[in-house]
């Protein structure tokens, strides 16, 4: 929000410098980003007119000037502008004078031909960031008279980064209001009375959607005139504002809208068929905007239209068909409410963002249609003439959005802001910001006023007695609180600990966005339905991720595209999975790497990282819980894994809660990265539920180490026969070890021997030959009766 502090000032007067005005919105949440002069520095600039122009002797672009700038005879001015003609009004930098940027003007010839100064565009002045030709001035503007006076441009232009919630503040009345409150004095704005209605004109006016639109103002007006002109204080508004001037009759509905905050439209009374019906676009129905673009209209876009086409996109731009042209006579004026649900994302779905989307997708006050309807009549009929005709008016009102009592508490008030505010302070805050407000045994019942949307709860309150009041006035307390400590599992492994452990392997933490590629989305993890978002950032950013490795490939490939060909990258973050009607949210821990297992050296040969350093990772992870021996890691299928290379992670009791493998090939070109990447992804729950260690004593007599080969089917995974091995219920087993895989000569085809080594040990004694034997060929006899496995010989 871009406004004139001159203009501020005609609706409120705080005896306030610009800097405490500034610093004081600032402080009640009206941040002020900017405050920036309307005009550049220059001196000695007056309004002159050219009396006459000759063409220049040497130079076909130059014309020669006879201009009176209300000096004792009038000055001869070299200039080249295209639109420079007899009796215009113009700008004139006598000699001496300063033009932003430390040019000044001094005597000189163009050509062969003197010149006693400059006439000057806006841009010269800095009125302008560009400009073409002289800068044009009223015909009534009077001659010799300072041009900083003529345009009063000792003033300020402040600039507000308002936050969302604050649409009643886009507008001069609705900052008047806050800067009214903060000094306790009036606000008075111009007064705006019903207009008489000079002819009987009307049109139908159809509310097909209701829930949208549930209030809509019109009027029609004739006769207006075409050449009719901006007034200079309107289009100095304007620019001040960040506008331009677009000709009258948008210059005063661009006006209302920054005066009152409500946005309006004119339309071309002789362009519309019938009536206007507020209604949801059909599907493939075309518009051209103003700007030129034709779109084609989704089905939940709201429209303008006649009787037979579009007119206009409710609450964002009109259309090209329908505008006000340069020889229009009849116009019909809109001032509507459409429902903020209604506007949002609209805007940006078709590129756009206006000054008419902006504020309604905020919210504007649903009273003030009629009030801004008869000030942009009462400024038209003044501008450029014409008959009023009468309101027209279509209301909903089971639609229109109701202000909800809210309760407040004086107690609640100290217990907040940590100091206490007296009640009578309090009530007058609210009562000034336009707030109803009925005493209650406890304190207050408050209801809103119908522009403000961002009242809702107690603390909403709180938090407008605390602005107004001035953060600056709260004393410095130190807070009291009861601190009562949690009870925690003991055995907990933290997440900060498993990112250690990461770190330690060598990785780097990455933090990703949760709103990812919709294609990216379902090629990773397509056995779960992405979340759509109703407002997206971005066609790339516009579902939930229901994995972590979207955003972390997306990182990699950046990486690898950047010649980072090792990385190792981890993310600890959630994953949103719908369930039934919920959202349920996961933390979940994963990694990807690729690349070199070390960098380049001396001290070892080069290798490319593969599935089981990253299997190996995950063990990593594993062992901090205390719990390895509850995790299997299984042969699997997942959609983006590499078949081959593919191992799901399985707890003993609550089975697959994680996958470790390398990426599908088709998959990696698909994203386009060239090189082998490795992925794993595991709940960070079953990594936090970690074991308390317990105490077991160490034993005093010697292990016994027997060393067994036994062949099984190729297809039986080591792991199995481990498993297998533990679960046979040797008493003094206490390690297993793989330490060999053997096929070739000696072997049958499709086995393969496996040499593993078996410890034995007893707490109280040394075992026996004996029995050392008993329990290997007890070992033995479970892995043939299970396993099929044989001795090899």
């Amino acid at each position: 929000m871009k406004f004139s502090e001159k203009w501020l000032r005609e609706w409120v007067t705080p005896p306030v410098s610009t800097d405490e005005l500034a610093h004081q919105l600032t402080m009640a949440g009206l941040e002020v980003d900017a405050v920036e002069p309307v005009a550049g520095e220059f001196s000695k600039v007056v309004v002159g007119q050219v009396l006459k122009v000759e063409p220049h002797p040497d130079a076909d672009k130059l014309r020669v000037c006879e201009v009176d700038a209300g000096q004792d005879e009038p000055l001869q001015i070299v200039c080249g502008a295209a639109n420079v003609r007899e009796g215009l009004k113009a700008p004139v930098a006598l000699v001496g004078a300063k033009l932003p940027g430390g040019f000044k003007i001094k005597k000189s010839k163009l050509r062969g031909v003197p010149s006693h100064g400059m006439l000057c565009s806006a841009s010269e002045l800095g009125l302008a960031e560009q400009s073409e030709g002289l800068m044009e001035l009223p015909d009534d503007a009077p001659v010799g008279t300072d041009l900083r006076e003529y345009l009063d441009l000792d003033d300020v232009t402040i600039e507000l980064g308002l936050t969302p919630n604050r649409g009643d503040c886009l507008s001069i009345a609705g900052v008047a209001r806050e800067v009214g409150v903060l000094n306790r004095v009036p606000v008075e704005g111009p007064a705006i009375l019903p207009q008489a209605n000079a002819i009987k004109d009307v049109l139908a006016v159809h509310l097909e959607a209701p829930e949208d639109c549930p209030r809509y103002v019109g009027r029609i007006i004739r006769g207006i005139d075409p050449a009719a002109e901006t007034p200079l204080w309107l289009q100095e508004k304007l620019r001040r504002s960040g506008l331009r001037s677009l000709g009258p009759v948008v210059d005063v509905t661009n006006y209302v809208l920054l005066e009152l905050g409500q946005p309006m439209h004119a339309f071309d009374l002789a362009r519309i068929a019938g009536g206007i019906h507020v209604r949801r676009a059909t599907a493939n129905e075309k518009l051209t905007l103003l700007d030129g673009q034709e779109v084609t209209l989704s089905e939940d876009t709201l429209v303008i239209a006649d009787d037979r086409r579009p007119l206009a996109l409710a609450g964002i731009m009109g259309g090209a068909e329908s505008a006000v042209q340069d020889a229009t006579r009849d116009i019909f004026l809109e001032s509507a409410w459409f429902s903020p649900l209604a506007i949002a994302g609209r805007a940006r779905a078709y590129g756009l963002h206006t000054d008419s989307s902006h504020r309604f997708e905020r919210g504007v006050d649903p009273e003030m249609t009629v009030r801004a309807m008869e000030r942009a009549t009462m400024l038209l009929l003044e501008i450029v003439g014409g008959q009023a005709g009468p309101l027209i008016e279509q209301v909903e009102a089971g639609h229109l959005p109701v202000r909800h009592p809210v309760r407040l508490r004086e107690a609640r008030i100290e217990r907040v802001l940590g100091t206490a505010v007296p009640g009578e302070e309090a009530q007058d805050i609210l009562e000034r910001l336009g707030m109803t407000v009925e005493s209650t045994a406890e304190g207050w019942q408050i209801t809103p006023p119908s522009f403000r949307f961002d009242i809702g709860i107690e603390e909403d309150l709180i938090e407008e007695i605390g602005r107004i009041h001035g953060y600056d006035n709260l004393p410095e307390t130190t807070p009291s609180v009861h601190l009562r400590m949690p009870a925690r599992p003991e055995g907990r492994v933290e997440l900060a600990r498993i990112r250690e452990r990461l770190v330690d392997l060598g990785y780097a933490e990455a933090i990703t966005y949760s709103f990812v590629d919709p294609d990216l989305e379902k090629i990773l993890d397509p056995d779960h339905p992405a979340i759509e978002l109703a407002n997206p950032i971005s066609s790339d950013m516009a579902v939930m991720r229901t994995s972590l490795w979207p955003g972390l490939l997306q990182s990699a490939k950046y990486n690898l595209n950047r010649q980072q060909n090792r990385l190792c990258l981890f993310e600890c973050g959630l994953r949103f999975i719908r369930q039934d009607s919920e959202i349920q949210q996961e933390m979940m821990v994963s990694g990807v790497l690729s690349g070199s297992v070390a960098p380049h050296q001396w001290g070892i040969p080069p290798r490319n990282v593969d599935f089981f350093d990253a299997k190996g990772h995950v063990e990593a992870l594993l062992e901090l819980t205390g719990r390895r021996a509850d995790f299997t890691f299984t042969a699997d299928s997942h959609p983006a894994l590499h078949p081959g290379q593919c191992a799901a992670i399985v707890h003993a009791e609550r089975g697959k809660v994680g996958w470790v493998g390398a990426l599908h090939p088709a998959t990696a070109d698909r994203i386009g990265i060239g090189q082998t990447v490795y992925l794993f992804e595991i709940q960070a729950d079953i990594l936090q539920a970690g074991k308390v260690p317990a105490y077991r004593p160490l034993s005093k007599y010697p292990s016994i180490r027997r060393d067994i080969a036994v062949v099984v089917d190729a297809d039986i995974p080591a792991a199995e026969v481990l498993e297998t091995i533990r679960a046979a219920g040797a008493e003094h087993l206490t390690e297993v070890e793989l330490f060999d895989v053997y096929t070739g000569e000696g072997i049958d085809l499709g086995r393969k021997s496996l040499a593993l080594g078996l410890t034995l040990q007893d707490l109280s004694r040394t075992l026996k030959d004996t029995e050392v034997e008993a329990e290997v060929s007890h070992i033995l006899d479970v892995l043939n009766n299970k396993l099929g496995a044989t001795l090899r010989a």
